[in-house]
Parts: structure tokens; sequence; C-alpha cells
């Protein structure tokens, strides 16, 4: 003879008992239809589910939404800083990388063309892709994106290349 606690009062009432001595809830037949209704361990363990069910995506909405709004700057900020180009009367410096670094520099002496390409937008905002062609490096040209006033930086490499 087990006891279990009544459904309905919480007083301990034993398994035995047609209904709770102090509430009337027939307690007897709650007991018979748990285990009717209960399967064996074993069997389950082994079935399969009829459904799993995971929360929906949109739930999440406002937290995918600020992450896109939050991630792209970020990036825009690092690839911006990555990249620095330093003028100097003898020599161009090219300086890449936030964490390793890697420096070139070039002679503007050895510079044989230098190519300014611009969209219709980044004319409006006077913002353009600079080509430096070489005839000192392996690669025979750097390319440098997204340069302000491209046409004033191209114009201040050639009064470096013809000052010496």
């Amino acid at each position: 003879m087990a006891l279990i606690q009544c459904p309905e009062c919480g007083t301990e009432v034993s398994t035995q008992a047609k209904a709770c001595p102090k509430c009337g809830y027939p307690v007897a037949e709650k007991v018979t239809a748990e285990q009717s209704a209960s399967p064996d361990d074993g069997a389950r363990s082994t079935a399969q589910p009829l459904a799993e069910i995971r929360q929906s995506w949109w739930g999440y909405f406002w937290y995918l939404f600020f992450f896109f709004l939050i991630i792209p700057p970020i990036i825009a900020w690092m690839r911006r800083a990555s990249i620095v180009v330093r003028i100097y009367p003898d020599r161009i410096s090219v300086e890449r990388g936030l964490l390793s670094k890697c420096y070139q520099d070039y002679n503007p002496k050895d510079i044989r063309s230098i190519d300014v390409d611009q969209s219709v937008f980044g004319r409006l905002v006077n913002v353009g892709d600079l080509t430096l062609s070489t005839a000192a490096t392996i690669e025979a040209s750097e390319e440098l994106r997204a340069i302000p006033d491209p046409l004033g930086v191209r114009d201040l490499i050639l009064a470096q290349r013809g000052a010496k």
C-alpha cells in the first residue's frame, strides 16, 4: 500500500482508498487510469516522436534585425582602418592590416601609370579607385579602393615624381 497526494487538496491518501477522506476526490479511479494509460518505460524510449517543435525565427526578428544593423558598420570600420596610404616627398607608403601589418614602399620615379576609376556615385561624392602601376614590383600594380579625392592624390603623386 503506497501513499499518494490527493490532486485536489494535497492530503496523503492510500492508493487502496476509493476517495480522499478530506475532500472526497475519487483517488482510486485516478490511480487505475494512470496505470492503464502509461506504457512501460522500454516502449517509451524506443518510440519515435510524432513531431519536433522549435520556436519560430519570427520570435527573434528584432534580434536578427539589429544584428544586421550593427555588424556591417563594424566591418566597414575595420576595413577602412586596415589600409593607410602615406605620400612622402621621396616615397609612397602603403600600410595594410589591423593586427598583422604589411608595409609597401614605392619610389615615385618607379610609377609608370596612375589609373583613376570613378562610378557615377563616386563622382558625386568624390571617391574612386586608384591603381598604381610600377616597374619595380613583381605584381606591377597596386589597387587602392575608395580613395577620397583620387584626382588630387594622383596629382600629388605626379608632383612628387617630377620634383626630384
